[in-house]
Formats: structure tokens, C-alpha cells, sequence
């Protein structure tokens, strides 16, 4: 099967062997305070990279190095078992610094959930000490041109190997990976069976494609994948189907880390917004003050950001504690719960993240839109990724849980 790739697509190299072993981050306090040190660092360059659409590849490098992308795994695998607000707190954290970084660990984390939930225990022996070394995993789940989100990627089995072929679209983090974890169709007993099936990245017959051109959300590696007759381990093929057949996580878990993408996008648009109009805005002449930061209509527009992000932090946290409650007892009365309160936290995150970018040109500016400062990244990658799916399913959802009693559909985007 060959699957062509035009003059302008190219593939990009396999990424390196990581650099070194992590370390492994003891504590919440201690994945914050890894998570703001790298935000500090990421900040300074984050406007450069984006506006030359420059892929950090030594930023993600020196993020996996930190630890953080080891976070979850269960402690009887050598891992620290941090729960959902840990990732949530690194995801956000980053995000006021660089939107498309803190998406980047996002499917990373997805697959390790996917492998904590229905993988043996000899997969998460082999998968969590490539983890724990270094490894990052991306992911190849989008199907290119299907509307009806419909497989067609296919695993078979042939001459006693097996053998993934298809192609797939907004494959996040693939270009980084050492792994590309991607869903694949399986006939078996006449039936189809999803499996999600690690790839390495450095397999013959993967190819790796460099053309996501979103206005936002730039540098995620969000390109192509290309699997030509790849052949893979059977120990390398998780169950799938069975993760949403039954109650499990995965899918609150997803949209969580989404979650946490927007608001730390929304938080930092906010940041910038206050620096600017405390150093550069000019106040309304109406305003009749020296200093835009006194002009009583923007203290209270910037009041009414503040409060729209302090309130989606909440729900945050309140989602992340559902999501704990789920993975440690998965019921179908848990996992519902969970789902809809992380709806309820994407809807404001969306909402604040929105909000808060659109506020830092309107309470700013014409002068903040110089091309030069390249503001406008806030918003293009809020806008962006808010996009990964639609809020306005989210409030029939929960309408549907507390009028009905009638759970949310387990497809993972709920």
C-alpha cells in the first residue's frame, strides 16, 4: 500500500534518543515548581518561535527531561502517581507561557491514561520504563477526510506479524515522539476492533509530516502521519475497544487536559494585558486620569476577566477531583460525574480563554497591535484549539445528565 505525499509535504526526521534519564518528580509542590521555572524560560522565546513557526524541538526536549512528562506513572511501575490536578497545574502552567507547548505532552499523557486503563501488566512494565527514560509518546488518531470520524486505518495480521496501514491528520506531538500511539481498526470474528497500537516513530514505513498550517496552536507538530505496511510487536497493541464499551476515564481525562490548555492560554493573554496597560496603554480622555490603569471602565473590564478566570480555575479543580474519584473507583455513575463536570470546566475555559485574549487588544490598544510584539498569538491559539470540539455539544450534555438522569455519551469528547 503506498500512500503518496506531495512536492511540499516533507517528512521530518525521527526525533532524538532522549538526552538522559529524568528525574522522578516526588510531589505536587515539586511538578509546580519544575512547571513555573520552565514557564519562565519558555516565555522569553515563545513570541519568536511562534512568529517564525520555529519547532522547539530542545524546549520539548528539556520538557520531557524535567520529570513532568512522568507524572502519572502508578507507583508500582516506579512512578510518582500524581493525580489529575498535577497535570492540569503543569499544562496551565505552561500555557500562560506557550499555548502550543502545553498541548504538546497533552496526547503523551492520553496514551499513558489508554495503557493505565486497558493494557497488561507486561505492556505497562514495558511502556512506563520508556517513560521513565525519557520517551514521549504522540498520537495518530484523527482519520484524513472522514466526516463521519469513521477508522480506516488498519491493523492485519500477515505471516505472523502484524501490519498498520493508513493515514492520519492533526496528529499533535507525532513529530516530537519517540512513539506514535494511533487507533487502528482490526477485523476479527467478522467484527471490527479498535486498538490503539504504539508505533516508534523511527519505524520503517512511518512517515511524519510537517504540514499543519493552523493560524494558531503553530509549533504542535499537528501534521500528517503516513503508515505504509509498518510492522509492529503484538506487545506494542493495546485494547481500545473495551475503554468505552465500559466506564473508564479516558475520555474526562482527555478534555480535562484541554481544559487546561485554554485557561493557561487565557491566563496568560491576561498577564500580558495588565503589563501592557499598566506601561504602555493610554487612558480614554473621558476618563480624565493620568494612567490608563486608573481609567475606572478598564479597572473594571479587567475585574470582569479576573473573576471569569478565577471562576474556570475552580472548575478545574472541581473536575480534576471528579476525574481522581473515577479512576480510582471507574463506575458507571463515576465516570459520568466526571465527564460532566469537565464539560462544565471546558465551557468556561473556553469562554475565560476567550475573553481574556480579546480583552488584552480591546483594553490595550491600536498600539498592541504592532506586528512586532505578535499579540495576537494569544488569541489565534485560544481560538485554535478551542476548536477541538464544540462547546455547544457540552451544554446538551449536562442538560441531558441533571434534567434527564441520562449520561453523556463515552466517545472520549465529552
Amino acid at each position: 500500500m503506498e500512500l503518496a505525499m506531495s512536492d511540499e509535504a516533507k517528512a521530518a526526521a525521527p526525533a532524538p534518543r532522549p538526552s538522559g534519564v529524568p528525574p522522578v518528580i516526588g510531589s505536587h509542590e515539586q511538578a509546580l515548581e519544575v512547571a513555573g521555572k520552565l514557564a519562565t524560560g519558555f516565555a522569553v522565546t515563545a513570541s519568536e518561535r511562534d512568529r517564525g513557526r520555529d519547532l522547539p524541538w530542545s524546549e520539548v526536549e528539556q520538557f520531557s527531561q524535567s520529570g513532568l512528562w512522568g507524572v502519572t506513572v502508578p507507583k508500582d511501575f516506579g512512578g510518582p502517581a500524581l493525580g489529575s490536578k498535577t497535570v492540569t497545574d503543569i499544562i496551565s502552567t505552561i500555557g500562560a507561557a506557550d499555548g502550543s507547548l502545553s498541548q504538546i505532552p497533552q496526547n503523551h499523557f492520553y496514551a499513558l491514561e489508554v495503557l493505565r486503563v486497558g493494557g497488561s501488566w507486561e505492556q505497562k512494565r514495558f511502556f512506563y520504563d520508556r517513560v521513565l527514560a525519557g520517551e514521549r509518546f504522540g498520537n495518530a488518531l484523527a482519520e484524513i477526510g472522514n466526516k463521519d470520524f469513521k477508522r480506516r486505518t488498519t491493523l492485519r495480521r500477515e505471516n505472523g506479524d502484524w501490519i498498520v496501514n493508513g493515514r492520519k491528520f492533526y496528529s499533535t506531538g507525532a513529530i516530537f515522539a519517540h512513539w506514535i500511539p494511533t487507533l487502528a481498526i482490526a477485523q476479527q470474528g467478522g467484527k471490527q476492533v479498535s486498538y490503539l497500537v504504539m508505533v516508534p516513530r523511527a519505524s520503517e514505513g512511518v512517515a511524519v509530516i510537517d504540514d499543519w498550517d493552523g493560524f494558531g496552536q503553530r509549533l504542535t507538530g499537528s501534521g500528517s502521519v503516513l503508515f505504509d505496511d509498518v510492522r509492529v510487536e503484538e506487545r506494542w497493541i493495546i485494547p481500545f475497544q473495551a475503554s468505552f464499551d465500559t466506564p473508564t476515564t479516558i475520555g474526562p481525562f482527555a478534555q480535562l487536559m484541554h481544559a487546561a490548555i485554554d485557561y493557561g492560554i487565557g491566563v496568560g493573554a491576561h498577564e500580558e494585558m495588565k503589563r501592557f496597560v499598566r506601561e504602555r496603554a493610554r487612558p480614554w480622555i473621558d476618563a480624565n486620569v493620568g494612567r490608563a490603569s486608573d481609567d475606572p471602565l478598564t479597572v473594571s473590564a479587567v475585574g470582569q476577566v479576573n473573576v471569569k478566570l478565577k471562576a474556570a480555575a475552580a472548575l478545574l479543580r472541581r473536575a480534576s477531583r471528579f476525574v481522581d474519584d473515577a479512576q480510582s473507583t471507574p463506575t458507571e455513575a463515576t465516570v459520568a460525574a466526571a465527564s460532566v463536570a469537565v464539560a462544565e470546566a471546558r465551557i468556561l475555559t473556553t469562554k475565560a480563554g476567550l475573553l481574556a485574549a480579546t480583552k488584552l487588544f480591546e483594553l490595550s490598544g491600536t498600539s498592541a497591535t504592532a506586528s512586532e510584539l505578535n499579540l495576537d498569538r494569544y488569541w489565534r491559539n485560544v481560538r485554535t484549539h478551542t476548536l477541538h470540539d464544540p462547546v455547544r455539544w457540552k451544554y446538551q450534555a449536562i442538560g441531558n445528565y441533571y434534567l434527564n438522569e441520562r449520561a453523556p455519551p463515552r466517545h472520549g469528547v465529552i
